[in-house]
Parts: C-alpha cells; structure tokens; sequence
C-alpha cells in the first residue's frame, strides 16, 4: 500500500521529532512541546504571517521565517528562542503597538487581550514615541461594535468572516504605507450583509472589535423603584458563564447561576430552556403541519437571529420556508409581558424583560418592531455572556460561594429537550422528539446527530429517519460557510430534505458570539459535552411532558398554533427590518 504522506526529520531546539513534509513549522514545533507566540494566525483559516510575532530562525537561512506558513523539509533546524529571535519579535511588538491605542484601564478585553498578553511577556513596558492609530466613526447602536485604533491588522476577522461565515464584511484596503482593516466596499456595518453572528469579535485578539455594551441599560433599571426587572437566561451561557470568574464546570451549575442573577437585584429569574420547550411545542406541531400540507421543502429552523438575518440578506428565496416559530427567549418576552403586565400595572409599575445570551444577533432581535406584541417590545435587553461575567464582578459577588437555588416558577422549569437547544443538532432533536409523540402518542427512541460529524468535503450531516410511518430526511449545519453550501445544494436540486436546522456559529450557540473569549481555543464541542449531559441527567426529556408548559396552555394559549399562540409565539421574518 502506498504511503500518502513524505515522513521527515526536524529538529526543534536540539530536539528531534518526524513531521510531514511541507507542514508548517509551528506544526512542528507544538510535536516537540515548544510553543510559539502568535497574533495573527488562526488554525486551518488564516496563516498570512503579517505579525511577524512567529519569527525563528532556520539553519542556512539567512533572514527569520515565519512559522505560520514557512514548510518543514527533511534535516531543517529550528531554533525558536535565540537573542536574535526574541529581539526580533519584540521589535515586531512595538511596531504594532505604535499604531495601538493601549488604555488597557478602559478596554473591555483588558485582561483576556493577546496583545497585552504578549508586551507583558516580552517586557515591553514602553514605547520610545507616542502611538499614532488611526479613528473612524461607528454606529454606536449597532450591536457589533469596532474601534479602529485598537485594531492590529492581523486579519483574523478577514479570514473569519469569508472563510468560515460566508459573510465578507471585513476587507484590507488602502495606501500601503496606511493599510488597513475596513467594511468592505466602503459600505456602513448597517449595508454590509453583516449576521452579526459575532465571530469576529471571538476571534479578534484585541479590543478592536466587541459587543455593544448594554450594561448601563440594565443598572438603571435594577435601581429604578418603579420597574419589575425580569431576568432569563439561555441554555448555552450555563456552559461557559464560570470560565471568566475561575469556577470549575462542577462549580458553575445552574442552579449557582441562578443564584449569581438574584445576588444582581433581579426581581423574577427564568429560565430561557422553559421557552425552549414552548418553542418545540409550536415549532414541532408547525413542522406537522407543514409535512401534511405538502409545503415546499425542507422547514428551517429560525431560533437562530444570525442565520435569519443570513438568510434574508444573502438568501432571500429561502425566507418563507423558515419557521414562523419565535426564538425562545422572545417567546419567553412575550409571555412574560402579556401575563405579568396587569400585575405590574396594579402596582404601579412597568416590567423590564432581559435576556442573557450567548449571541450578539440577539441584541439586534430584541428591537425587531415586528416582533413586539400588544404589550410593546418583548425583550426590553439582551446582554452576552461577557457582559453578566462583568455585572457580577461589578457587583462583587463571590459566585463560587453561592447556595444554589432553583429559578423561578412557574416560567423556570424546564426538560433536557429544551437544554439541548444550546448546541447544533439540539433544535432539530428536540423538535422531533415531541413531533414524534404527537403523532404516535409515544416517545421516540432516536437521537438525532449533532454536526460533529461534518467534514469539508461534507460541511453538513444529513439523517433518513422513520416517523408514524412518515420517512423523513433532516440535515443540520453550523456555521455559515457549511450552511451556504448546502442552501447552494438545495437550490441546485442536488440534496433535498424535509426539515433543516440552521445555526450561524460554528458548534451552535456553545460557540456563541457573545460567549467567553480565550484566544486560539475553539471550545464549542467541550460545551456541547455539557449540555448533553444535563440532558442526560434530567427528569423530564421531552417539552411536552413539562408541566409548566402544559399550564401554560391551559390558562393562557390553549393549544400550539392556536390563535393566541400566533399572536405572542410567532412572527412573519419576511416582514423584519434588517
């Protein structure tokens, strides 16, 4: 049998190790357990080498190559931590901090910044001329926010953004000598084609890209006398909220977690899974009806306001087939506001709904008009998951010392289905566990498959399943890159499917943009893990078998697609403003 692969020989620091000819040397430098500092490159994205912070030397090689992008070859000797080497790269530190605008005092990634991170390292503690960096006017409303004169120029956001979210809102244009990163084209953010899937932001080393900041919003309505404030929380944020507050997965449960938004001065705290399982509910009965009266196929999902917004920008023709189901927490908005508002008048008072996400297109949902009910807007905020890890530092508060508590009743209860929604493959087995029953009167024993099984040359997964005798073809995909080829597929008549789930960030919302940054680090599968066993673990694994829910529908909506349920639980995407 022939061998695919050159074997051959490096040596790293006096060490050997046998690598495949032509990988890169930072490759083999991670074999021998050497670890080069980097800024601009992203794993199996972008390798550009404009930072120059990879910099080593190679024996018979006069200059210092890269080792992003520079090929091993049989002998070569690298050395990764010379004088030579370090002086350049601390050079090359400088050369970007120059054009950096460093108040690290006032930048929200102060602490969690690569940047700062490297200067420290490499004892760069001044610079022999101030900095001059660039500035530029944004929208300080739009949810996705950008300071020019923190940007370094990695081009990371570039690579992000075209090649894994099929958006291109970022490109390198200008003089040479004042080249640098820009909305593409020339455009606003507003007319880019922006998801505002917030990639970028996760994968940005510094402070120049981030989620507009809504905190202030939320302060004032914890100290105003006169507003109820009501808070809930999305599945996927119990999967990462500790990472910045130094918790243990074992520490930071849920249960903590509720426990840290009453410490806030909350008055009502839910549960956004509770809204989850009344988004199966509808989402599952629509999915039947869809299926019996022969709709053009597949049904997407659209809890997902990043692919929403995707897919009424760069795909339009597939907008009436999404879901006219509501994402959970605007569900959980709407019920909240249409059952709660008459209390809260007989006091006095008015209700503040927000929402902790793990997304930042959530941020642009809340203040979709179309999607506001009788009662107004819905969800009065949405804040990330970043942003509640800074209100409890804020606040002081000892999250690892806090008694766990349960959420709220009766909107706090909630199933496994419902916890699943934070990762991919979630929404889509969710839905079809109840769709099951609904037309069995029996739980099913399937399991839908998550996208972790996708590959390039198959960027989504595809399942036939059989259901009340109805045979059934799903797929799902994350990601906006995958999804973009497989909506390509579809229109080319080349794959079809009854029912397609559709998640804008890589892994789902565990790879949220909103969620917890590290640097180089992709952890969305890891988070999955924990989604997956909460589920596992609970009680009740099915959205219809939740009680609440049931009451819900007893006393307020009657029954899924009624014409309650159309009002408060479901909303036409054509009709959103972008």
């Amino acid at each position: 049998m022939s061998n695919d692969f050159n074997f051959v020989k490096v040596t790293v620091d006096g060490k050997e190790v046998q690598g495949v000819e032509g990988m890169p040397i930072l490759a083999a430098c991670n074999m021998a357990g050497v670890q080069i500092p980097t800024l601009c490159y992203l794993a199996g994205v972008s390798n550009v080498g404009s930072c120059r912070i990879c910099v080593v030397e190679v024996e018979g090689t006069d200059g210092l190559v890269a080792a992003c992008n520079t090929p091993i070859f049989d002998g070569m000797v690298i050395k990764t931590n010379t004088p030579r080497v370090i002086a350049a790269r601390r050079e090359n530190l400088k050369t970007i901090l120059a054009t950096h605008r460093s108040e690290c005092t006032t930048c929200k990634r102060s602490g969690n910044c690569a940047l700062q991170k490297l200067a420290n390292q490499f004892n760069i503690a001044d610079l022999p001329y101030d900095p001059a960096y660039p500035e530029e006017w944004w929208d300080p409303d739009f949810p996705l926010q950008r300071d020019a004169s923190k940007c370094i120029r990695c081009m990371r956001c570039v690579a992000e953004c075209a090649k894994v979210q099929h958006c291109e809102v970022w490109e390198m244009s200008g003089p040479a000598a004042n080249r640098g990163i820009c909305v593409k084209n020339g455009l606003s953010i507003t007319e880019a084609g922006c998801s505002l899937c917030g990639q970028c932001i996760t994968h940005c080393p510094t402070g120049a890209l981030t989620a507009r900041d809504d905190t202030d919003k939320i302060l004032a309505a914890l100290a105003d006398p006169e507003v109820i404030t009501v808070v809930q929380v999305a599945p996927a944020v119990r999967t990462a909220w500790g990472e910045q507050l130094g918790l243990t997965p074992e520490q930071a449960t849920p249960g903590r977690m509720a426990a840290a938004m009453r410490a806030l001065g909350f008055d009502y705290v839910y549960d956004t899974d509770f809204a989850a399982d009344l988004t199966i509910m509808e989402e599952a009965s629509e999915f039947i009806e869809w299926v019996k009266e022969g709709k053009p196929r597949p049904m997407f999902t659209s809890c997902c306001p990043g692919w929403v917004r995707f897919a009424k920008q760069h795909y339009p023709q597939f907008v009436p087939q999404l879901s006219t189901s509501k994402s959970p927490h605007q569900m959980m908005g709407a019920v909240v506001k249409n059952t709660m508002a008459k209390e809260a008048a007989e006091q006095g008072k008015r209700l503040f709904c927000l929402s902790i996400m793990p997304c930042v297109a959530k941020k642009y949902e809340c203040d979709v008009p179309q999607l506001s009910t009788e009662a107004g807007p819905d969800v009065d905020a949405v804040i990330t998951t970043r942003e509640f890890n800074r209100m409890i530092r804020m606040f002081g508060i000892d999250a690892a010392a806090l008694p766990e508590t349960k959420f709220d009743d009766p909107l706090g209860l909630s199933t496994g289905a419902g916890t699943i929604f934070g990762r991919t493959g979630g929404v889509m087995e969710a839905a079809l566990r109840s769709a099951a029953y609904f037309l069995t009167g029996e739980n099913p024993a399937f399991t839908v498959c998550d996208t972790t099984a996708a590959t390039p040359n198959r960027p989504w997964v595809d399942k036939e399943i059989e259901v009340a005798g109805l045979h059934l073809k799903i797929a799902i995909s994350s990601g906006l890159q995958n999804t973009s080829q497989l909506l390509d597929a579809l229109e080319a008549g080349e794959v079809s499917y009854d029912f397609v789930e559709v998640m804008a960030c890589p892994g789902g919302c565990v790879g949220g943009g909103g969620q917890p940054i590290v640097f180089n680090e992709e952890r969305a599968a890891g988070r999955a893990k924990i989604l997956n066993k909460l589920d596992g673990a609970d009680k009740l694994r099915y959205s219809h078998e939740n009680p609440d829910i049931q009451a819900l529908y007893d006393k307020w909506v009657g029954k899924p697609l009624s014409e309650t349920a159309e009002e408060w639980l479901h909303t036409d995407q054509a009709s959103w403003d972008i």
